[in-house]
């Protein structure tokens, strides 16, 4: 079959699908999209040529439908489809299909992701081309006997995982045989709903490594080089969050024979095109295969930066079955550069997923600099896909510089509406062990054991949320100030506009009072306090530059509402509602008996019943949001009145699934 094809179809979503059509068009490729009906607006399908709707909003009605991508292929004409990653890229049947279906798949051959793609009969292949392995369990035998015959023989600790996936889905750390029969069946549980396949593995954990993976290209005459490495410590749940190039303990002799298994590995399969040979660095430089991801990885920029390469170009290079254009001497990185990835989730919460509307979004600029992303100021993040915004990626002579960088323009970088990690990935890159380069895969749990904590306003964010609302009421004509000459210390006999805000910090009240001074200059008192701020220059799009006492700063801002305002100064942000303009009933709403869906999504499992008797801590439910699972647990002892929620239906963030009546005493 010829290799030649002059237009591209995208079968994904997102910054990946803005990032693959770019290069594509930028190589003279005719590219169309794909999208779903929650993506309707969404910026991939306006960039590309030409854009094929695939169905409803849930992805394996749309995004995950096999059939429906090839039928959009063949609609457009496409020639050849790029599967991004996630969703079918790591699909053998998939990519078989396209090959029937006589279309050009930008990525290895289906026979090489289907070896791959399970990680048992992959460790087995790997064992067998001398590439090291850590000792475990990979036995067609899936029976708990077997399994835990097997846990029993290797002892504490042990990873249990899902054969069939990735991206931290199906994966079990246990510490205690005790324990080991729950997360054999929640691993099961997760992986067939995320896989379609219970089938899993178990490996000894070996604590504290480096997770350290190694680029590799191969083309269709044999030729196969590495591209350095990328280290991916930084990880919650075993996906990642922090991604670099080149790692910090790295030294030529380790990448050099880091470089030679990942190089064997892909050649033991005739491996063509991008993948990632993954693997864990201990203390003592011995690593251990891992996995390998048959496609392009999330974090393939940092590698493009420091090589000075384009990935995605090289892939479609090597599609059209042209030669690697460099052998492995001409492979040199320069620099070092660094990735975050930025999350629609709330990080005090237990990470849970957001969804919601951008109601502003400001990508960060700057030397150094780059951002992937799909986003647009006034679009939804649905709960349907995976909750990744962005990744915020910068490029230093060293690695410093790079992290630097991205700290400034993690701070720069503005999204109202839609919760975060942005504040905790600052957080992350402030800490001293990263700083030094110390980072390994118990780097979170070591730095953040309380879990992340809620960000308290400080009195100068509250003195700016005071202004904002006194402008605000001030622009639309509001009567609801009060005069008061006292406010101002030293002042008599003049009149004075003062306005009374009073936001909640820490479960109390703080009452602030706005006067103002005339020629844009405003007083605010708070307690004993007493702020001069200067209103400098403003913009209509959210931007203010002020002084606070004499010091100057910028403030971006958003009104979620009449009375709520977000602001973020200095890389922080507060979401800061006024709460004399607030019912008692808004902020009395929640009942302690009631059940609330956490997040937006599927109701996967309901485990009571009216009537039954419930203990606090009890697993009452199970909902399925972004792919991952969410035990909805019991917060009191006592009988379940209602139950609202339905299995297999959607549920909205704050819906009430089921109510519980307290045991008396």
């Amino acid at each position: 079959m010829s290799h030649h094809f002059d237009s591209v179809l995208v079968a994904n979503r997102g910054e990946i699908a803005v990032r693959v059509i770019r290069s594509a068009q930028a190589a003279g490729y005719r590219t169309i999209a794909v999208y779903s009906e929650a993506d309707a607006d969404a910026p991939h399908v306006a960039l590309a040529d030409e854009a094929v709707l695939i169905g409803p909003s849930s992805a394996k009605e749309s995004y995950l439908d096999p059939q429906r991508i090839l039928d959009a292929a063949a609609r457009s004409g496409a020639q050849a489809i790029h599967p991004g990653y996630g969703f079918l890229s790591e699909n053998a049947s998939f990519a078989a299909a396209c090959v029937d279906a006589g279309l050009v798949f930008i990525g290895p051959s289906a026979e090489a992701i289907e070896l791959m793609g399970n990680k048992a009969a992959a460790k087995r292949r790997m064992l067998d081309a001398r590439v090291p392995c850590i000792p475990g369990y990979q036995s067609q035998d899936q029976s708990d006997d077997a399994l835990t015959a097997a846990a029993e023989d290797m002892g504490m600790p042990i990873m249990v995982k899902a054969a069939a996936g990735g991206g931290g889905r199906g994966m079990r750390l246990v510490t205690a045989m005790a324990d080991f029969p729950a997360a054999l069946a929640s691993a099961r549980s997760e992986a067939q709903n995320a896989f379609g396949s219970g089938e899993l593995i178990l490996e000894k954990a070996v604590t504290q490594p480096r997770h350290v993976e190694v680029q590799v290209f191969g083309d269709a005459h044999g030729n196969v080089i590495h591209l350095g490495e990328r280290d991916c410590s930084v990880q919650r749940r075993h996906q990642k969050v922090v991604e670099e190039a080149p790692c910090p303990v790295m030294n030529p002799e380790l990448r050099a024979a880091m470089g030679a298994a990942a190089v064997a590995a892909a050649k033991s399969i005739d491996y063509v095109g991008a993948g990632t040979v993954e693997f864990l660095l201990d203390s003592d430089e011995q690593f251990y295969f891992l996995e390998m991801n048959t496609r392009l990885q999330v974090e393939h920029p940092v590698t493009e930066l420091v090589t000075d390469l384009d990935l995605v170009d090289l892939q479609l290079h090597v599609a059209q079955g042209g030669r690697l254009p460099c052998a492995q001497e001409d492979v040199h990185l320069s620099g070092h550069a660094m990735e975050v990835r930025l999350y629609a989730e709330d990080t005090v919460n237990d990470f849970l997923p957001a969804s919601g509307q951008a109601l502003a979004w400001e990508p960060p600029e700057g030397v150094g600099i780059r951002v992937d992303h799909g986003l647009f100021p006034g679009q939804m993040v649905s709960p349907f896909y995976d909750p990744m915004i962005a990744k915020i990626i910068a490029f230093g002579d060293d690695r410093d510089t790079a992290r630097r960088r991205l700290l400034r323009a993690l701070r720069e970088t503005v999204l109202f509406g839609i919760t975060s990690n942005r504040e905790f990935l600052i957080e992350v890159l402030e800490r001293e062990s990263f700083a030094r380069g110390e980072a390994t895969t118990a780097f979170i749990e070591e730095e953040f054991p309380e879990g992340v904590q809620a960000n308290t306003p400080d009195e100068e964010g509250l003195c700016l949320a005071a202004l904002l609302h006194y402008l605000q009421a001030e622009e639309g004509g509001l009567e609801e100030r009060v005069f008061d000459d006292a406010l101002l210390n030293g002042t008599t006999g003049v009149r004075t506009m003062a306005s009374s805000y009073a936001y909640a910090v820490n479960d109390e009240s703080q009452l602030l009072n706005v006067v103002s001074l005339g020629d844009d200059r405003f007083a605010v008192v708070l307690g004993d306090a007493r702020r001069e701020l200067l209103l400098i220059d403003s913009d209509e799009d959210g931007w203010l530059r002020v002084a606070i006492d004499g010091l100057q700063r910028d403030v971006a801002y958003c009104f979620v509402d009449q009375n709520t305002v977000a602001l973020q100064s200095r890389g922080r942000m507060f979401l800061l509602a006024n709460e004399l303009a607030l019912s008692a009933g808004d902020r009395d709403a929640e009942g302690s008996g009631a059940v609330l869906a956490p997040m937006h999504g599927n109701l996967l499992t309901l485990r009571v019943a009216v009537g039954d008797t419930v203990s606090r801590g009890e697993e009452l439910a199970v909902m399925e949001a972004m792919k991952m699972e969410h035990r909805l647990l019991a917060q009191i002892d006592g009988v379940v009145t209602a139950v609202h929620g339905v299995e297999g239906e959607q549920m909205a963030a704050g819906a009430v699934v089921l109510d519980i009546e307290a045991a008396e005493g």
